[in-house]
């Protein structure tokens, strides 16, 4: 949601198409890896560790959000600008939050899959 807001602020205020492009490839993926979660493909495709693939996606989206939306908050051409990088930055935070809550859930140590012990 607030991806979505940073995305929707972004386009009002016709900022610059690389702030916009990042706010929306962002929900995109976020979406994307909703969708997984939620229709329990991730259980389905093994080929892949999906959570490390999220906590790579978190990662890399931090980093592209800290640039694009510190250069929109010290730009602020607009207060709509403004306001999609203070969401942004805020994404950004939760994108941390996902990254360590993610890392301290994950154990490569442990079995995966149904046949996992329980705790």
């Amino acid at each position: 949601v607030l991806a979505l807001a940073t995305f929707l602020c972004f386009v009002a205020s016709n900022a610059h198409e690389a702030y916009a492009a990042l706010a929306g490839l962002e929900m995109g993926i976020t979406l994307l890896f909703l969708l997984l979660y939620l229709l329990k493909l991730d259980a389905k495709m093994r080929w892949l560790f999906w959570p490390l693939a999220d906590i790579f996606n978190s990662v890399i989206a931090a980093l592209f959000l800290l640039v694009v939306c510190l250069f929109a908050v010290i730009v602020k051409s607009n207060k709509g600008t403004l306001a999609g990088g203070v969401l942004g930055l805020i994404l950004l935070v939760l994108c941390v939050v996902d990254t360590v809550l993610l890392c301290k859930k994950i154990s490569l140590a442990r079995p995966r899959g149904r046949n996992a012990p329980t705790r």
